[in-house]
Order: structure tokens, then C-alpha cells, then sequence
């Protein structure tokens, strides 16, 4: 599982990887914030009205779910179990909350937190990003400095100051756990 604060970089670095490594299955979260400018549906995220969200939250059809910034979001349940039956190793880009829900229920799941350079690297990255203004950008370096706070539970932590660096450590933390499991 890939987490950081909003404007960390996970998308870019995520989207990367996906061009290095070809065999990684990517689990395409359900939210129901409205889509940004070039996200595709069912491709970046799956948007769904809050009703349909709630309908399947009480289903039981989610890995996990949680509210970030008065968003929806969550992991379909049955597209984990899918990849994961055919052996695929699956990257879900996920918070910090349902990312520490799958590892109470998935001990084995890896998490790797992605680090600002800053808090002032991260403000500045979200003001060229333009989604936020005012009030939601003040809640966003606030919750930002809690979930670095729970980085701390992470198995890993790449800080994206360089693209290219931090790509070459997600890259080196994937392949050593594949090589663990072709070892066992």
C-alpha cells in the first residue's frame, strides 16, 4: 500500500512505477469526490454517488473504507481477493486510515508511506496543483502533519523530493519482498 498527505506525489510515482515494474496490479479505489481534471473513471477511481458508497459499505463489499476531507473512499473487497488468488501482487494507493485497517486484517500487506521533503514543499506543490484555497488548504497541511505522525507505523518510508530517486526506493522495496517470496 502506497499513503501520504494530499499533493505528496503518490499518484506520479505510483502511475511511474506501473511503467517500470508491468506485472503490478493496481486496485482502482471507489470515491465519491467528484473527478479532477484528467482522472478517467475506472482508471484512476471508480466514482460513485454517496448512496451506491453507503449501499455497499453496509454489504460488507469493502476491504476498507474511510472519509478524507468529507470524501468516500474506498477498497472493493473482491478485487483484492481476485489479484491476490491469481497470484498478482496488488498496489493499492490508499490513506493512511484504510491502509492501517488492511494491516490489521492483511499482517502481511507492505506499507509504504511517501514523505514530503516539507510541509512548505508539500503547501507549495498543493497551490500549483490548484484544488485547494483558504480553509481546505489549511486542513490539508493539518491533516498532513498527522499522518506523517503515523508514518511512524509504516514498514517503509520514501521521501519524493526527486522523482527519479524516489522511484528507484519504491522500486528496490518491491523487488526485495518478490525476492523473499521466490526464496520461501
Amino acid at each position: 500500500m502506497i499513503s501520504g498527505p494530499s499533493g505528496v506525489g503518490k499518484g506520479t510515482l505510483r502511475k511511474a512505477l506501473f511503467g517500470m515494474i508491468t506485472d503490478l496490479e493496481y486496485s482502482i479505489s471507489c470515491t465519491t469526490r467528484p473527478s479532477r481534471k484528467g482522472e478517467r473513471e475506472g482508471y484512476d477511481y471508480r466514482f460513485v454517488e454517496p448512496d451506491l458508497f453507503r449501499e455497499l459499505k453496509r454489504e460488507g463489499k469493502f476491504l476498507e473504507w474511510a472519509e478524507v476531507h468529507g470524501n468516500l473512499y474506498g477498497t472493493l473487497k473482491k478485487d483484492v481477493e481476485t489479484s491476490l488468488a491469481l497470484g498478482k501482487d496488488i498496489v493499492l494507493e490508499i490513506d493512511v486510515q484504510g491502509a492501517l485497517q488492511v494491516k490489521d486484517i492483511m499482517p502481511e500487506a507492505v506499507l509504504i508511506f511517501i514523505l514530503p521533503p516539507s510541509l512548505g514543499d508539500l503547501k507549495d506543490r498543493l497551490n500549483r496543483r490548484g484544488t485547494e484555497k483558504g480553509e481546505d488548504m489549511r486542513i490539508r497541511l493539518d491533516d498532513a502533519r498527522h499522518e506523517i505522525e503515523l508514518s511512524a507505523r509504516y514498514d517503509h518510508s520514501v521521501v519524493n523530493d526527486d522523482l527519479k530517486t524516489a522511484l528507484e526506493s519504491l522500486k528496490r522495496i518491491i523487488g526485495s519482498y518478490r525476492q523473499l517470496e521466490e526464496n520461501q
